[in-house]
């Protein structure tokens, strides 16, 4: 998706973000702050924050696009639909949920974004929820069901495994040591508390009864803690199937089980003219890209190169990056692979700190980075999700407040 001015008739159309925000993150299981938040409740909150900041009359919202992960139980029934209800949308507003699993609402932002370019939308709502207390990863898939078929089994015939797994794969592969894995979590955590200590998330996180800071942010934890965490993921069939791998990936360097929703409010510049709203953001260039399904989680790689180049941009061209945390092992294969410049990466923390609830992440990340742009005077910046199943999304923005 080509994300600059296009032409629509006689007028030139873009995509701007006015609103960002998110709730809190919270641990996601039993005791959690918010893990007795229903879903559907969760999702509306971050709606009407987004309705609240702008002051946009809620009839004026041509749809809603929610990306949710596992869509079953609490989080069935089209989530998208019940959250606007819930969060007093007329009836006449519709919602879709979109699962691109953990990319699912960066997704929704570019079909928001290719809804308003293209003219079928004038304002529409961006947003993810996810929340992992109540429902686990997984839920949609029995132990019993096959998610895969004959033929996918038959092109991949030495079968699929779990994610973790493909961490451990990618570590392999990139020769990145338990060290290194275990030195980018606790950057992590240090960086998510130096960005609540600073205010950085002021802007971004609405107020909560239940939960006043991303409750996911170790203070305490150490090299030393970090280092005494068993693998996550080893087992004796794993190990004699992957005699290559150290299992190195720990619950300390992986992103945490999480519950939480974000929502952006989307429009063009003119329409955000005429109702007197300042952008935050252009969404300047969008695209999905595939890879290697047993490695599940490389594609940011091909997917970063894809959208920079699409842009017309280069690496030195962007001034933050948001790349999702879903292991350490996958950022640091990416930054191996791409020459970014760490110091401009996750520079408030990320999933494995802040936390990862999978369908809230895409919008959450690029609420952050939309905001982190606003904060630093940066022009650009890039976010790029790793995808079950081989798949990454990755966007560019343009600071334009």
């Amino acid at each position: 998706m080509r994300q600059k001015p296009l032409t629509r008739g006689d007028a030139l159309t873009d995509a701007v973000i006015v609103a960002a925000v998110r709730t809190p993150i919270g641990r996601g299981r039993k005791g959690g702050a918010l893990a007795g938040v229903h879903p559907v409740d969760l999702l509306a909150r971050s709606i009407e924050g987004v309705l609240e900041e702008t002051g946009v009359p809620p009839e004026m919202i041509d749809d809603v696009i929610a990306g949710c992960v596992t869509q079953a139980g609490p989080q069935g029934a089209n989530v998208a639909r019940t959250a606007a209800l819930a969060a007093g949308l007329p009836e006449s507003v519709p919602g879709v949920t979109v699962d691109r699993q953990c990319g699912s609402s960066q997704q929704a932002v570019a079909f928001a974004a290719q809804g308003v370019i293209s003219g079928a939308y004038d304002v529409v709502i961006a947003c993810g929820v996810e929340s992992m207390s109540q429902v686990p990863i997984f839920s949609d898939t029995p132990p019993d069901a096959d998610p895969y078929g004959r033929a996918f089994a038959g092109r991949y015939p030495d079968g699929m495994v779990n994610q973790g797994v493909s961490a451990e794969l990618i570590a392999a592969r990139w020769n990145l040591t338990r060290a290194e894995l275990d030195e980018f979590a606790l950057a992590s955590h240090a960086k998510a508390a130096a960005a609540w200590d600073a205010g950085a998330f002021e802007k971004e996180v609405l107020p909560c009864p239940e939960l006043a800071a991303d409750e996911g942010v170790r203070r305490d934890t150490s090299a030393e803690r970090l280092a005494a965490l068993p693998a996550a993921f080893h087992s004796a069939a794993m190990a004699a199937r992957f005699p290559q791998l150290g299992w190195s990936v720990t619950a300390g360097n992986s992103s945490q089980i999480s519950d939480g929703s974000a929502a952006l409010l989307i429009t063009s510049s003119d329409t955000a003219a005429r109702l007197g709203l300042i952008p935050l953001a252009r969404v300047h260039t969008a695209v999905a890209v595939g890879d290697d399904p047993l490695y599940k989680l490389t594609a940011p790689i091909p997917a970063t190169r894809a959208v920079l180049a699409k842009a017309g941009l280069g690496l030195s061209d962007i001034d933050l990056f948001e790349v999702s945390e879903a292991f350490a092992s996958v950022v640091l294969a990416w930054a191996r692979e791409t020459g970014a410049d760490m110091d401009r990466v996750n520079v408030h923390g990320g999933g494995i700190s802040l936390g990862h609830p999978l369908g809230a992440s895409g919008a959450r990340l690029m609420t952050t980075l939309v905001h982190g742009l606003v904060h630093r005077g940066g022009r650009y910046g890039l976010q790029v999700m790793c995808e079950a199943g081989g798949v990454s999304n990755a966007t560019i923005v343009e600071r334009i407040a």
